[in-house]
């Protein structure tokens, strides 16, 4: 899939069947950096390609997330979006989701 300033393609080392990254065409570290038309058709890319996977895949939810920085776990220095298809069972307790990136802040739902 692809539009005027992005791609998406199968994630390379995938977490889960139908794992995604949308990419800039243009080189960017950070989505952050890249000028308010080409980020929103980053977003639009994103979007179509949840949908794709959705009507292929028929997950009971997504993960959608950036690591935006070496401190956030970014490895390519290239940004990108994933898109992670969920299904109920798929990790012990769902709840938290992507807080889990900092395990012991992850559960605030438990009072201690």
């Amino acid at each position: 899939m692809e539009n005027a300033h992005a791609l998406a393609l199968r994630d390379g080392y995938p977490v889960a069947e139908g794992h995604m990254l949308v990419i800039p065409r243009r080189h960017y570290e950070s989505l952050f950096d890249a000028p308010a038309e080409e980020g929103a058709a980053v977003w639009a890319l994103v979007r179509e390609a949840r949908q794709r996977l959705a009507r292929d895949l028929s997950p009971d939810g997504f993960t959608v997330g950036i690591n935006d920085g070496e401190a956030a776990g970014q490895t390519v220095m290239h940004t990108h979006i994933h898109i992670i298809p969920r299904w109920w069972g798929d990790v012990a307790d769902p709840r938290g989701g992507i807080r889990w990136v900092i395990p012991e802040k992850a559960r605030y739902w438990i009072e201690e």
